[in-house]
């Protein structure tokens, strides 16, 4: 009589953690195949697990905020409406006359293959003492979140997503403006705020469409954000508010205060301050997991981890984000 043994339920990160991955990582065998999320075949490349992509979502600044889709290939495409669907008015009995058709226009957001190559030695692997999952979770995501932070901000679209500042720029409201083109309001200074910065800023907020407000955050990094924290109201009160609970961000004039370090510095014409639904308003495209080969070869004694993710991004609508440029007009 052969005992049949039940093997256990393959539920994500517990077995991923102390099993499988881990293995791999250490030693590159691959004892369980069904651990992975993908595998590459005998090239020895596979998908890492989900809680690595999580980490890089967890610290990536405007892929927090902005609209994240997964897709099958690197050819993503979306259409949009210029103007909305035209409509007309009528009586209960009266005729319909054909409304004008809308315009579309096709979003392709330009994408490249994002990649890390960490290395640890192998001593330091076999250690068993040493949480290799997280290492490697902590390193591919550093590695990961400072250059799509460059790109989502003012990435030129070669290769890598392009940028929401690379967009062009224009002062016309949203009602005239070039498809396309963001919408900037003039601090009242050349490279600094003029005297009534706070009330800039309120014009900046509002200068964003109701509907594109609920759910609208402050980009700025950390130099521009300390020169706003300094600013007052009448009645001697700070506009920025620190967070009053774990987890919970700061927030400006009432709108999450998201710090983005890629973001220009305050200079003559610099558009270094965004406000926007940025959920509405810049896309996101990523082509499977991020997926991961093993090299113990290249550069003995150390192990390399070459990872690798495809990325695309840019604007997805023009009306939902806005910019603040530190010109006198």
């Amino acid at each position: 009589m052969v005992d049949v043994v039940e093997r256990p339920a393959l539920d994500g990160a517990r077995v991923e953690r102390s099993g499988a991955f881990s293995g791999f990582v250490r030693t590159g065998a691959a004892l369980e195949m069904k651990a992975f999320t993908g595998v590459t075949g005998g090239e020895g490349g596979f998908a890492i697990p989900r809680e690595i992509d999580a980490t890089l979502k967890g610290v990536s600044p405007i892929r927090s905020i902005a609209n994240v889709v997964q897709v099958g290939s690197a050819g993503y495409r979306k259409l949009v409406t210029t103007g909305g669907a035209p409509s007309g008015w009528a009586s209960e009995v009266a005729a319909r006359p054909v409304t004008a058709s809308p315009n579309f226009v096709e979003i392709a957001p330009p994408s490249g293959e994002l990649y890390a190559n960490p290395s640890a030695s192998q001593a330091m692997l076999d250690d068993a003492a040493f949480d290799v999952e997280e290492w490697l979770a902590g390193e591919i995501a550093n590695e990961f979140a400072k250059a799509e932070g460059a790109a989502f901000v003012s990435g030129n679209g070669v290769n890598r997503p392009r940028g929401f500042l690379a967009n062009p720029v224009a002062a016309d409201g949203d009602a005239t403006r070039t498809f396309g083109a963001l919408q900037y309001l003039a601090s009242g200074a050349a490279g600094d705020f003029a005297a009534n910065g706070q009330e800039r800023l309120i014009d900046l907020v509002q200068a964003l469409r109701s509907p594109y407000r609920q759910g609208a955050s402050f980009v700025m990094n950390a130099s521009v954000l300390a020169r706003i924290r300094k600013f007052k109201t009448s009645d001697g009160a700070f506009l920025w508010q620190p967070s009053l609970a774990a987890g919970m961000p700061a927030t400006l004039l009432g709108y999450p205060v998201v710090e983005a370090e890629d973001m220009p510095d305050l200079a003559a014409g610099s558009l270094s301050v965004a406000f926007g639904n940025f959920k509405a308003g810049y896309l996101i495209a990523e082509r499977r997991e991020t997926a991961i080969l093993r090299d113990p070869y290249s550069n003995k004694p150390f192990v390399s981890f070459y990872a690798t993710k495809r990325i695309g991004g840019c604007v997805s609508n023009s009306e939902a984000i806005k910019l603040m440029r530190f010109s006198a007009t």
